[in-house]
């Protein structure tokens, strides 16, 4: 699939780095993860092709191409979301979030109730203030580290980015293999993505341990939560508390996977999206 990459200015100033694939089938919005851009997943475009899938994405404020947007919630997606399909011409659209792309994909589905066909989110995170759900519990004392500075303010989640490092056992032994094979194409967004700093990654993670701005309960659009059950960054009881919270939710646990191995089911998550395309 030929990715096409253009800039769109918006009404307040920003400038938003879009990606396009083309095409006249179902557009399915991927929401990138933090730290990434946001270029759409190629492992997944021989399924794409194969179901008439347009890709569309966008990276997020603060990432790649995109201004920066102090202060930016998760709800704040919706609008910028809206405003990138508003200018390519799409009326009704998909979404498909992974990792940190999940809350943001869940705040189209929301906020957007009249343009989402439907959504997806694999190994993505429940509200921070998810009544009944150990939030930290199940995390790598890494990847909960790095979300308790966040949730202490920019100050201190700034002075943690400063002296963090690399943690190789927030994969499993599934997450590596897929890393070193179909899913090494992380390497092309994850580099490019903290290159002008770690902004977007601060911005993302101060996000997702705020008032995320909506309410998933909300979503009236078919959602489907993919998660690996041996996720260490976004443990699969996350999944569990919004399905059992979202009424058009269906949960599918694969228990032998991580937080990379679980896109192994990207292409049946497309298909999922792609029979409800209207």
């Amino acid at each position: 699939m030929r990715v096409t990459e253009s800039d769109l200015r918006l009404e307040d100033g920003r400038t938003l780095h879009v990606y396009d694939t083309g095409g006249d089938g179902l557009a399915v919005f991927w929401h990138h993860g933090t730290p990434n851009t946001g270029a759409p997943p190629a492992p997944l475009f021989p399924a794409a092709e194969k179901l008439s899938v347009r890709w569309v994405s966008y990276d997020r404020p603060g990432y790649g191409g995109s201004s920066p947007l102090p202060g930016r919630d998760v709800a704040s997606a919706a609008a910028d979301v809206r405003a990138v399909v508003d200018a390519l011409g799409i009326d009704r659209f998909a979404a498909l979030g992974h990792s940190g792309g999940g809350p943001h994909a869940l705040a189209c589905a929301a906020l957007l109730p009249d343009r989402v066909v439907g959504v997806v989110t694999a190994a993505g995170l429940a509200p921070y203030d998810a009544e009944g759900l150990d939030w930290f519990a199940g995390m790598l004392p890494s990847s909960a580290a790095s979300l308790r500075a966040a949730a202490k303010g920019r100050a201190a989640k700034e002075a943690y980015e400063a002296g963090a490092g690399y943690d190789p056992e927030m994969f499993t032994a599934a997450d590596h293999e897929a890393l070193a094979g179909t899913w090494s194409w992380f390497d092309q967004v994850v580099g490019p993505a903290l290159e002008a700093g770690p902004d977007g990654l601060i911005t993302d993670d101060l996000a997702y341990v705020a008032p995320w701005g909506f309410d998933p309960v909300r979503i009236t659009a078919p959602l489907f939560l993919l998660h690996g059950g041996q996720d260490r960054i976004a443990p699969a009881a996350h999944s569990r508390w919004l399905a059992e919270r979202c009424p058009t939710a269906e949960l599918r646990v694969r228990p032998a996977d991580g937080h990379i191995s679980v896109l192994g089911a990207g292409a049946e998550a497309l298909e999922w999206l792609a029979a409800r395309r209207g």
